[in-house]
């Protein structure tokens, strides 16, 4: 006996084709690659976003404000989701210490440095200088392994730094706002490299979502406190909110994809990746910086300034090179 066919709904073939697939049917490499790729253009251009709101913005409240709110958000959905959020008493010590590495010192330090410094070249001395210091802090905790190829990474990362700032220094026209604007930027980067060592092991038996939930809550809270009682400025700004359009674009831009949807990501791929193949992703965000910087803001490159990044980028290379 014949079946018959059923008849064919218009539109239906072409409306299975274009149907995404379901999250448990994309293979998780490719999840991964795609979070990945989110993450590069995000912290490529976040540096920018931050040039434009700590022009008018204290920079301790504009950053406090958004990681506080970001930290409630995640919590707040956590728990619409019903998970109960708990994190175990002999953990807490650790994620204090974690969060007030990850968001307020690296972000206050990091601020006031990039007041002085282009942004383009903060992106570039930022992402390079990450996975350098992932890998020195993780071999310190026992997380990474050290090579001779390291070892070579780190002398070609001090190489560009030297590059980057040598000739100015010797021909006398390196002010100390630039240097220590630099320094901040890289005192910044330690911080959150620090504090992604130490909030790794938490990850084990803590979903990464909430670390990333109480990192930010706490780090930001403090970071906003101490900001409101010392930050001159500070308490006005807070009370009158008188911002400007551009500061406070700038500031949603920072909460939504930065500190919400990277911040997440970069957790995920902690997890799963290791810190240091996770910061693979300087090879991609200063590129972004560093163009929409010129685009932007105008900025200028120079051949020096070109070779001394040109240097930290392989210094990078050479620790993520697997």
């Amino acid at each position: 006996m014949m079946m018959r066919k059923a008849p064919a709904v218009p539109g239906s073939a072409m409306q299975a084709s274009l149907a995404l697939p379901p999250a448990a049917a994309i293979p998780p490499l490719a999840r991964q690659r795609a979070m990945f790729a989110v993450l590069c253009f995000v912290w490529g251009t976040t540096w920018l976003a931050m040039k434009i709101g700590i022009a008018t913005v204290p920079p301790g409240l504009f950053a406090g404000t958004r990681w506080t709110i970001a930290g409630l958000a995640l919590l707040a959905w956590r728990r619409a989701q019903g998970h109960h959020i708990g994190i175990p008493r002999r953990l807490f010590p650790r994620l204090l210490i974690a969060s007030i590495l990850l968001i307020s010192c690296n972000q206050v330090i990091q601020l006031y440095g990039l007041r002085y410094v282009p942004a383009g070249l903060a992106t570039v001395i930022s992402s390079a200088l990450t996975p350098i210091s992932l890998l020195g802090f993780g071999v310190m905790a026992g997380q990474e392994r050290w090579t001779a190829r390291q070892g070579a990474a780190l002398v070609l990362g001090i190489g560009g730094i030297l590059v980057l700032f040598g000739p100015k220094a010797l021909a006398g026209t390196l002010g100390w706002p630039e240097l220590a604007g630099a320094g901040g930027v890289i005192i910044g980067t330690l911080c959150y490299s620090g504090g992604s060592i130490l909030a790794r092991p938490m990850m084990r038996t803590v979903p990464p979502a909430d670390v990333a939930a109480m990192t930010n809550l706490l780090g930001g809270g403090l970071l906003l406190a101490g900001s409101l009682l010392f930050e001159p400025g500070s308490l006005a700004a807070a009370t009158s909110l008188d911002w400007g359009w551009p500061a406070f674009g700038a500031w949603l831009y920072l909460l939504l994809p930065g500190s919400l949807g990277a911040t997440m990501i970069y957790w995920l791929l902690v997890r799963d990746w290791g810190p240091s193949r996770t910061g693979t992703y300087a090879f991609v965000s200063p590129v972004v910086g560093v163009v929409a910087a010129m685009a932007l803001f105008g900025e200028h490159v120079g051949l020096a300034d070109v070779a001394g990044m040109t240097l930290m980028l392989a210094a990078a290379g050479l620790v993520l090179r697997r």
